[in-house]
């Protein structure tokens, strides 16, 4: 009997199937896995490590952009990503890591980095590109963000990782909150 379930496990495997219906299953095995991911909410450091993957891509797409409304389109998505990230940082895992690890330098110097890239956020949002200064500013708002990632990646991410921080409980926190504020922006 177990002969004949693997002949039929192996027919039906070699069996063609109809291209809409193995859409589908693979459609709906997407589908849940999206939704396992969700229900299973990244550690804060990988939620974080996420959004600064993202927008570093945005801001390599941004260097080839030549249309002025394509890139006041991306500009403002990663403005929009950028405030969400700084605030869900500044309200939840910076005063975690404050308790968590014994290095507020680092964390005072994060601070004063979030409000460095909050001016530039400010001013690029109140221009247009065709406006002298706007590309330049973008720039430098992508070259402060690689240096604030970097210190973070490198230096207080590993401490965090290393203390008694529950990552898994600030990554629901971090997940819960970027999602509000989003909303809240209509995205």
């Amino acid at each position: 009997m177990a002969a004949t379930k693997a002949a039929t496990k192996t027919a039906a495997k070699a069996a063609p199937r109809s291209g809409t219906k193995s859409r589908a299953k693979a459609g709906s095995k997407t589908a849940r896995k999206t939704q396992r991911a969700a229900a299973r909410p990244a550690d804060a450091i990988k939620l974080l490590k996420d959004d600064h993957r993202e927008v570093k891509a945005w801001f390599k797409e941004y260097e080839k952009l030549e249309d002025d409304a394509e890139k006041k389109e991306l500009a403002d998505r990663i403005c929009l990503a950028l405030t969400v990230h700084t605030q869900i940082e500044e309200e939840i895992f910076y005063p975690a890591a404050r308790d968590g690890i014994d290095d507020d330098d680092l964390l005072d110097e994060a601070e004063v980095e979030h409000a460095s890239a909050k001016q530039l956020i400010a001013e690029i949002q109140a221009m247009s590109p065709d406006q002298p200064l706007y590309d330049a500013k973008v720039t430098v708002l992508g070259e402060y963000v690689n240096h604030h990632v970097e210190e973070e990646e490198k230096e207080m991410f590993p401490e965090s990782r290393d203390s008694d921080l529950d990552l898994k409980a600030l990554g629901v926190q971090l997940a819960e909150r970027k999602a509000q504020l989003m909303a809240e922006a209509g995205r």
